[in-house]
């Protein structure tokens, strides 16, 4: 007997359309591809064509046809339009950053509370074995403040290939794209993230950001996606009272982690298993530290109300 599987529409047709989002929904056994839709018409037929599924010219009617709708698209769109699919009632798989603004990542949560529908934003790097193994080895956060925390992610992806086509990406660089992943792992092994203590920005689009967590741990982060090293160096290191743990390795294998993602979501929809905790209320808090990193660095205006961060 079959397992029932969840219709998902694609909504995008940029590179991890390509090679992560479309080829693992349409081959996991709990979910079926039933659509594409982008703005330009022809990129959607030709994603169809190549996962045999139907091209969508209407937004609005791929939403109405499916149970849940995947994004991978750049944030100004996808705040936009996952607001549309999660007001008809639709499960929601966004990537990083949710939306272009604060405002708009903050609509967004509302409108899924609202809505009541499941939600997972794609951190591969929680789904990746070697880091799961990494964090189970840590004490229980918080780390107080004899800890401190390392991370390291520098790469070439903007560099050539690809990625360094994505004109969000180019124009907004590391902090924007890994920093989501970083401040994420940072948050989880040591504790809450509740203040952007400093933040420096120089090139090559090189960021290094300083953070205090809830118990008194600190830590540091470098990162830039125009270093030219082939592979990325990736590294997350934990010393002090917590003891020394060490995480070095490359960038996560996607689909599998995708795959993972995949496996917790459709459980969730089906009443089998917890909600996921890398919903877009996540999303929207890893946002607002990379927001608090900009205005640091004296990218961005003053501070709004509420200011500093706040778990």
């Amino acid at each position: 007997m079959h397992a029932v599987q969840l219709r998902v529409g694609l909504v995008g047709g940029g590179p991890w359309a390509w090679t992560v989002h479309a080829p693992t929904l349409a081959n996991h056994p709990r979910t079926q591809l039933a659509g594409v839709w982008t703005r330009r018409a022809e990129i959607a037929g030709e994603l169809a064509a190549a996962f045999g599924t139907r091209a969508y010219t209407d937004l609005d009617t791929l939403i109405a046809d499916v149970e849940a709708v995947a994004f991978a698209v750049p944030p100004a769109v996808q705040g936009e339009l996952a607001l549309r699919a999660a007001a008809a009632g639709r499960h929601l798989i966004c990537e990083k950053p949710v939306a272009e603004t604060l405002p708009a990542a903050r609509a967004l949560v509302e409108q899924v509370r609202v809505s009541g529908v499941v939600t997972s934003v794609v951190l591969t790097l929680r789904y990746d074995d070697a880091v799961r193994a990494w964090l189970s080895e840590l004490p229980d956060p918080p780390a107080a403040v004899d800890t401190v925390g390392l991370a390291r992610w520098l790469s070439g992806a903007l560099l050539g290939g690809p990625f360094a086509a994505s004109q969000w990406r180019a124009e907004r660089g590391a902090l924007l794209d890994i920093g989501p992943h970083v401040f994420d792992l940072l948050d989880t092994a040591l504790g809450a993230i509740d203040d952007v203590e400093w933040a420096h920005h120089a090139e090559p689009d090189l960021w290094r950001v300083g953070l205090r967590h809830a118990g008194g741990a600190r830590s540091t982060s470098t990162l830039s996606l125009r270093v030219p090293v082939d592979p990325s160096e990736i590294e997350f290191l934990v010393v002090g009272g917590a003891g020394r743990h060490r995480f070095a390795g490359r960038a996560a294998d996607a689909p599998a982690c995708y795959a993972r993602l995949l496996d917790e979501f459709t459980a969730a929809i089906a009443g089998k298993g917890s909600v996921p905790t890398l919903d877009v209320a996540r999303g929207l808090r890893l946002q607002e530290i990379v927001d608090a990193a900009q205005r640091a660095a004296g990218q961005l205006a003053d501070a709004e109300p509420g200011w500093p961060l706040r778990p």
